[in-house]
């Protein structure tokens, strides 16, 4: 065979298996599907695209990204996840608590600091947080791959309250969750379960007195429109946390479990750099857009009158989690006592 055939020959046999592999990477490309239960730039927003960002630049495939309204409610997103119908949820344990009870720790009021940094620490490094909830959620056939904090909680109330006898008789909307529920009980007013889309006509009508939520949902959200006092209690941080369907996640090749893992590792640290000064400036946002708004902030004197009402809730989590709950609740304590000794 002269030189120029043997040329063709294994240019022929390189165009081949060029193809081949083109054809075999386009085969091996999946269209992944994420939910999440914010609207558009809101912080779980932001955190789902970081993670596309992520997936994209570093495999073939693809992830499409579905916000609050486009698949249903919190619940509907969980179902279609559980199901296999959807690869990825993010969703926060306000409602994840009904289907794993130790994930309503984070309601427990005044468990939490409210100082960013501390906050911060906490998730990177608590035992609580990144050996043992992952193993919860994997009884629920969830790979849990991250949870952060999107900000402190802040209450709007139809007038300032700043002492638990202040909140008697005034029904407050909480998520379909029962350790919440008892959280408000605690604090003197009277819990009201309500999905997300009903929240803004409730407190409208008057149906309800008040609700609560980082402050960059209250603003994104309009609900200082219709609910213009807002009270800082300081009782906790909003939670969230994003996680796969356990049967597709345990399907995947050891390289793609990697590159998700990595990829919620990418979007948690820009999701501590977005919400880093957040709360101020949707504050403003909120201050500049209405006249009707006031800012309460409680004193240490007000706080402790809340404090006092925390014991019952802590005890009343233990009672729905068990001895789990309970151990959880201690593996808590210790990291938080850790992080705020370092």
């Amino acid at each position: 065979m002269s030189s120029m055939s043997k040329f063709k020959k294994l240019a022929g046999l390189s165009a081949f298996a060029f193809a081949a592999m083109t054809a075999a990477n386009s085969v091996n490309a999946a269209n992944w599907r994420y939910a999440h239960e914010e609207y558009e730039g809101d912080v779980q927003d932001v955190y789902a695209y970081k993670f596309k960002e992520y997936i994209e630049d570093n495999s073939d495939h693809t992830l499409q990204v579905y916000r609050f309204g486009e698949l249903g409610e919190s619940d509907d997103i969980m179902e279609q996840t559980q199901a296999g119908i959807l690869n990825f949820v993010n969703q926060s344990p306000g409602f994840t608590g009904s289907l794993i009870p130790e994930a309503q720790i984070f309601f427990i009021p005044y468990l939490m600091p409210t100082d960013m940094n501390t906050v911060i620490e906490f998730f990177r490094q608590s035992d609580a947080i990144n050996k043992d909830f992952p193993k919860l959620y994997a009884e629920k056939g969830l790979e849990l791959l991250q949870m952060y904090p999107e900000g402190e909680m802040v209450v709007t109330v139809d007038e300032p309250v700043t002492t638990p006898e202040e909140f008697n008789n005034k029904k407050i909307r909480v998520m379909t969750n029962p350790l919440l529920s008892e959280t408000y009980s605690a604090f003197g007013a009277t819990p009201t379960p309500l999905p997300w889309g009903e929240v803004y006509g409730a407190l409208q009508t008057n149906m309800i007195q008040g609700q609560e939520n980082p402050i960059f949902w209250i603003e994104s959200g309009g609900l200082y429109e219709v609910s213009p006092n807002l009270v800082f209690t300081s009782h906790g941080w909003f939670t969230t946390a994003a996680m796969a369907n356990k049967n597709f996640y345990d399907g995947l090749s050891d390289d793609d479990k990697k590159l998700i893992q990595d990829a919620a590792d990418f979007a948690f640290e820009e999701i501590i750099v977005h919400i880093d000064g957040l709360a101020d400036e949707a504050l403003a946002k909120i201050q500049e857009a209405s006249d009707k708004v006031t800012v309460t902030r409680l004193n240490d004197e007000q706080i402790a009158a809340f404090k006092e009402r925390a014991p019952q809730v802590e005890q009343k989590f233990i009672e729905m989690a068990g001895q789990g709950g309970e151990d959880l609740l201690n593996q808590f304590k210790k990291d938080l006592e850790a992080v705020q000794n370092d």
